[in-house]
């Protein structure tokens, strides 16, 4: 979900591009990577496709089958929980470290991603379906504020492989928990604001775990 540098080579937009059809569920767990289509689906050579697919290999999105060839990473229940416990380890940790640093323009930073977050999630609310893909981008924005004022890449680029695991299986059932994820998302901002990290982590572990929780129930409903 990361914004793409102005550098980027004709690669690394592939890249990007590839992981963000994978997340937003425009190629489908366990779907079959084949190369001439995805060449042309994504306007890159042969080698630069096969250097990416690894690469998303590497991210956990998509597995190599030997000989075979590539596809996309299938999906469980087990996975799920097991990228939420994850995740909720490192944003807790990242969220703690934010608290402890972070300035005032890291607090408008965090204020400005919520009032976005919420205008859509308004959206979302009232039926607006099709605010989903902004919604989530909105999401990951907030998200990703609050841990801003960490001081470590290293943690931030854990924390974006995780919510991006995460936020596929979202995708892939269209998972909205409405006014529950709304108030725990102010909530959080709420606990920014006190630089209550110990209150911040309870309401992750309910927005997270109860996340999973919707999300399997809704997978069993489809």
């Amino acid at each position: 979900m990361a914004e793409a540098a102005e550098h980027d080579t004709i690669g690394d937009s592939a890249y990007r591009n590839i992981r963000k059809d994978i997340i937003f569920g425009q190629l489908r767990p366990s779907e079959k990577l084949r190369l001439e289509p995805l060449r042309k689906r994504y306007n890159v050579s042969v080698t630069t496709l096969r250097e990416i697919l690894n690469r998303l290999t590497s991210d956990g999105l998509v597995v190599a089958e030997g000989q075979k060839g590539f596809e996309v990473a299938s999906v469980s229940d087990a996975n799920l929980w097991e990228v939420a416990e994850l995740r909720l380890l490192v944003e807790g940790h990242a969220v703690s470290r934010s608290f402890e640093k972070g300035d005032l323009d890291w607090e408008s930073q965090v204020v400005a991603a919520h009032h976005k977050l919420r205008r859509l999630e308004d959206r979302m609310i009232a039926g607006d379906m099709s605010a989903r893909e902004d919604w989530k981008k909105a999401d990951w924005g907030f998200h990703r504020a609050l841990i801003t004022g960490c001081g470590s890449e290293t943690l931030m680029d854990l924390h974006e492989q995780l919510f991006d695991k995460y936020l596929r299986y979202q995708m892939l059932t269209l998972a909205f928990r409405g006014e529950n994820a709304a108030r725990e998302h102010l909530q959080l901002l709420e606990a920014a604001f006190a630089r209550d990290a110990g209150k911040a982590k309870e309401i992750l572990s309910v927005h997270i775990l109860g996340g999973v929780e919707y999300i399997i129930n809704s997978r069993k409903k489809a």
